[in-house]
């Protein structure tokens, strides 16, 4: 039989086979897929071939094969370097929510994702969550960042879960598709995906007024059926993510502006560090390039952290 994963435990995978039945299902022994090494085997959205297995009154599946993945989204784990962690395969779609504040999404964060979906051919639609929330002195943060994110390609939303303000885009985007919510714990992705589609009724909490933090509501990632056309996958909140696998001289091509320079540079493997004649040197220095964007290359070229230049730096990025 063959089916999609929507729904894995750690031991235990919910197969949704092509008739439409679900099936609880496991992995005999050690389940490895070449080239990739990571804390899951198999992922949502997943295609599997599985056989059933009946133990008195239960009947459950055992995994055989995964099928070809057409994509996947994977991070290295913050604490754990050597570790990665496979959130979903087979996506169209992902939407990035991000917050300013409660609680704060940095721009490394950001577009560490962005390198990631751009590195396996996924769109993505930056989502500014909450926005009936926010002062002015906020609101002006996320039309500074809609300009960095706009001038290179991506799609920008303002809505709002519990105003329930243009959910009708993100359900327009996303017909006739499998996307995925995410984002750090707290930024409402529960709430928003109950506003796409009221009867999941996914749990919800408050965001911890101590430390300004989300509280996990998701414990695993779980991909949903919705009544008009579409499919979603609701992961865990995200805490760091760590860029897997990227050579440095592939790194630039995934940063979209910097892409379309690359042919001005002196030096075709230019890493736009200490090159003479650099367009994306020339580029930033013109203030055509961003210098949060350009700072968020140099942590990842350099294997570094994140960090938090979101509000600190983000506006003294014209007197770099």
């Amino acid at each position: 039989m063959t089916g999609i994963v929507y729904k894995s435990t750690g031991s235990w995978y919910f197969v949704k086979s092509t008739d439409g039945n679900f099936h609880k299902c496991r992995i005999k022994g050690k389940f490895r897929i070449k080239g990739i090494k990571s804390t899951n085997p198999i992922a949502v959205g997943d295609k599997v071939v599985f056989d059933l297995e009946k133990k008195g009154d239960e009947e459950t599946g055992v995994i055989k094969t995964i099928l070809d993945r057409e994509n996947f989204i994977v991070r290295k784990s913050v604490n754990l370097s050597k570790q990665t962690h496979i959130i979903a395969a087979n996506v169209d779609l992902v939407f990035l929510l991000i917050t300013i504040n409660n609680p704060p999404t940095f721009t490394t964060f950001i577009d560490r994702f962005l390198v990631s979906t751009r590195a396996y051919r996924i769109d993505t639609v930056l989502v500014f969550n909450k926005i009936d929330s926010y002062a002015i002195e906020e609101r002006a943060e996320i039309l500074y960042l809609k300009d960095i994110y706009e001038a290179i390609g991506y799609t920008c939303l303002e809505v709002s879960g519990t105003e329930n303000k243009n959910i009708d885009q993100v359900k327009e985007l996303m017909l006739g598709k499998t996307a995925m919510f995410v984002g750090h714990s707290g930024v409402g992705k529960s709430t928003l995906v109950n506003a796409i589609e009221p009867s999941l009724d996914l749990k919800t909490k408050e965001i911890s007024d101590q430390h300004n933090q989300g509280k996990h509501t998701t414990t695993f990632a779980e991909m949903y059926d919705l009544s008009f056309n579409a499919r979603i996958i609701d992961t865990p909140g995200i805490k760091g993510f760590g860029v897997v696998d990227i050579d440095k001289y592939e790194l630039g091509d995934y940063f979209p502006e910097f892409f379309a320079l690359k042919q001005n540079c002196k030096f075709n493997n230019c890493l736009h560090l200490k090159e003479p004649k650099c367009a994306v040197k020339a580029a930033l220095e013109e203030e055509n390039v961003s210098w949060s964007r350009y700072k968020s290359y140099l942590q990842i070229l350099e294997g570094e952290q994140e960090s938090e230049h979101f509000r600190t730096d983000i506006w003294n990025e014209d007197s770099q």
